[in-house]
């Protein structure tokens, strides 16, 4: 299983506006940029694909990393857009539960709040936070 890591997978951008990072999704389908916005309310991880700006609560990140740690193993990213469900016990699924720290939805903007598991779990991975699988589909991650 590819495992990549910013020591094999150098990430260019130190995460804030003027400076995104540039990453690519677990499956290398795509790229995006990706930076913190504090000035945000709320504060926002903001994620650019193409002309379609996604916004997700900044404090995913640590909550995602405070999720998996108590997890203690790998777990199925199942990424999804809004439309569609998230598959059961996958990083999608946890980021709408009602049960995680906001208690719903991490995304930001209605119609684009999916998809949190594509595009988060690369940010904790270039911050060093998680291990990210990166095969063609049905990617995992962990916290390191």
């Amino acid at each position: 299983m590819p495992i990549s890591s910013p020591a094999t997978n150098p990430v260019h951008g130190s995460g804030v506006r003027a400076d995104p990072w540039l990453l690519d999704t677990p499956s290398g389908g795509s790229q995006f940029v990706a930076f913190r916005d504090d000035t945000l309310d709320p504060p926002a991880l903001v994620v650019q694909v193409g002309k379609t700006e996604l916004r997700y609560h900044l404090r995913c990140i640590e909550d995602l990393v405070t999720m998996l740690r108590a997890r203690g193993d790998w777990m199925a990213l199942g990424s999804a857009d809004e439309q569609k469900p998230a598959a059961d016990d996958t990083v999608e699924s946890w980021a709408r539960s009602a049960g995680n720290p906001v208690g719903g939805w991490y995304g930001l903007k209605k119609g684009l709040r999916g998809r949190f598991a594509n595009y988060v779990p690369p940010v904790l991975e270039v911050l060093g936070l998680a291990e990210v699988e990166h095969n063609a589909r049905n990617n995992r991650m962990r916290v390191v």
